[in-house]
């Protein structure tokens, strides 16, 4: 069964979810035939009706998937796509709280700090310091995975320290299970 350890920041998803409702609502009214009862309109509402639904459906699957889990001796991290990175848990070291300076988009030289957890791999485990993630979900380099609080649920000490007292229990139980073996 998975554990979900680290989840989605659902406040930036629900905001995106309102504007596709809307863009849902918009095309709907055109394929209704407001405000003018044109054949090219209607067939953009349908094109802009269809793409929102579409788009909709990806972003309520993608709320559901959580940025770290945990299953049968490994963390899953979904970085990249709807299926997970599995690393092996006794790869994972730790995990800490960090954060990164970014440009904003506006330009001006004005920049931003955004929360981080970043994930500390053994050294020994070369097989898995290094993946391809989505930049804005975060990094993985140098065996640390680096998520971006910004796409994730709100970061602190305390949940960092809630994500490393889960790491040794199912730690604890992966290595109890082994010796069992």
């Amino acid at each position: 069964m998975v554990q979900r350890w680290l989840s989605p920041n659902l406040r930036v998803m629900l905001i995106g979810m309102v504007i596709l409702v809307c863009l849902l609502a918009g095309g709907a009214l055109l394929v209704a035939g407001w405000p003018a009862d044109y054949v090219a309109l209607r067939v953009g509402g349908a094109v802009l009706a269809g793409a929102a639904v579409v788009a909709l459906g990806v972003l309520i699957y993608t709320a559901r998937l959580p940025r770290l889990a945990y299953e049968d001796g490994h963390l899953l991290v979904y970085l990249r796509s709807t299926e997970p990175a599995r690393v092996p848990i006794e790869c994972v070291e730790c995990f800490f709280l960090g954060k990164v300076t970014r440009n904003l988009p506006a330009g001006g030289g004005a920049t931003a700090e955004t929360k981080t957890v970043v994930v500390r791999l053994a050294e020994s485990a070369v097989d898995w310091h290094q993946r391809e993630v989505k930049p804005a979900l975060g990094q993985w380099c140098g065996g640390y995975i680096t998520i971006r609080g910004t796409w994730c649920e709100p970061l602190s000490v305390q949940r960092v320290n809630q994500l490393n007292c889960r790491l040794a229990e199912v730690q604890r139980q992966h290595e109890k299970r082994k010796q069992l073996t």
